[in-house]
């Protein structure tokens, strides 16, 4: 392997890239993306559109998915911090409904590639978050899918969140342990859960 470590997460399907960071008195040089290194840990996708977003502190944006449409997404901070998060909804899959998270930030450079097939979300822990992603097909107007990001079917373990599950993803009621409030969007406080969208055999 070259530049980029790739290691599989505890879910099939999903991917924690490490580039190599080269640092001086200057400041660092790091290379974020390699088709070749990607080639060897059996990621051969092909990225058609980029991304990028910025957020203030508290904010939360998911969880997502394509339906129709399935994207497979390669994020990364590239200021400050946030949570990220992927769902697996992959049908038959032995981890449906798992899922699993992990910390990007300015400073430790980790990437997270999302096979099709799963809902992602983060939370912005720091300030400000600018936030990039590449993504495997192209956007596709009405085919974006949602699930409500504090299910508790699903469990995510948001760090430094405080509140009570209300019964929807109301996200009023919530704020960060510094006492920031939660700050969703109108449509993403009105998903389901993963039972009414995806129903358990």
């Amino acid at each position: 392997m070259g530049q980029i470590k790739v290691t599989q997460a505890p879910i099939k399907g999903l991917y924690i890239v490490e580039p190599s960071v080269h640092g001086d008195s200057r400041g660092y040089f790091v290379e974020t993306y390699n088709q070749r290194d990607m080639d060897e840990a059996g990621l051969n996708m092909r990225f058609v559109q980029d991304h990028q977003s910025s957020s203030t502190k508290g904010v939360l944006r998911g969880l997502h998915f394509q339906k129709a449409y399935p994207q497979g997404k390669l994020v990364r901070a590239i200021r400050g911090e946030v949570f990220d998060v992927a769902v697996d909804l992959r049908q038959g899959s032995e981890t449906f409904g798992k899922w699993f998270g992990l910390v990007l930030s300015e400073e430790n450079h980790k990437q997270f590639y999302i096979s099709e097939g799963f809902a992602h979300g983060f939370l912005v822990l720091s300030d400000i978050a600018e936030f990039c992603y590449k993504v495997t097909d192209f956007w596709h107007p009405g085919d974006e899918g949602g699930l409500a990001w504090n299910d508790p079917e699903i469990g995510i373990e948001w760090p430094q969140l405080v509140g009570s599950y209300p019964g929807s993803a109301d996200a009023s009621e919530y704020t960060l342990s510094d006492g920031t409030a939660l700050n969703l969007s109108e449509k993403d406080q009105k998903w389901p859960g993963i039972r009414e969208g995806y129903h358990f055999s």
